[in-house]
């Protein structure tokens, strides 16, 4: 099994950035983040697989990057720009399925953290 702590969650202004830290106690072949906002479904947010490939969902693509520290063991969410629907509780998300997207339902979570974003 995989442990996920995730931490950098906070309030911003529209346009400001934020960078999510998720310490993991392993690599899986795939790795994501999701966000829930209030009173919404989950929604899958990027993906990274054990190569480097990477996936976006449309609607943060160009604002926001995934990255994996192989040697501290912590997978990023850098997100720039950000927009007041970007507010929710951000997870990370291990042990995706292939092929790697944020479209699947992970076998690992993590706590949450969240993230808020005014007008």
């Amino acid at each position: 099994q995989v442990q996920l702590v995730e931490s950098g969650g906070g309030s911003v202004p529209a346009g400001g950035s934020l960078r999510l830290s998720c310490n993991t106690s392993r690599l899986t072949y795939c790795m994501a983040w999701f966000r829930q906002a209030a009173r919404k479904e989950r929604e899958g947010v990027a993906s990274i697989d054990s190569v480097g490939g990477t996936s976006y969902a449309d609607s943060v693509k160009g604002r926001f990057d995934i990255s994996f520290d192989n040697a501290k063991k912590i997978l990023y969410l850098q997100m720039n720009g950000l927009k007041p629907e970007d507010t929710a509780m951000y997870y990370c998300a291990a042990g995706l399925w292939p092929p790697c997207a944020p479209t699947h339902t992970p076998n690992y979570w993590g706590q949450g953290t969240q993230v808020t974003v005014s007008s």
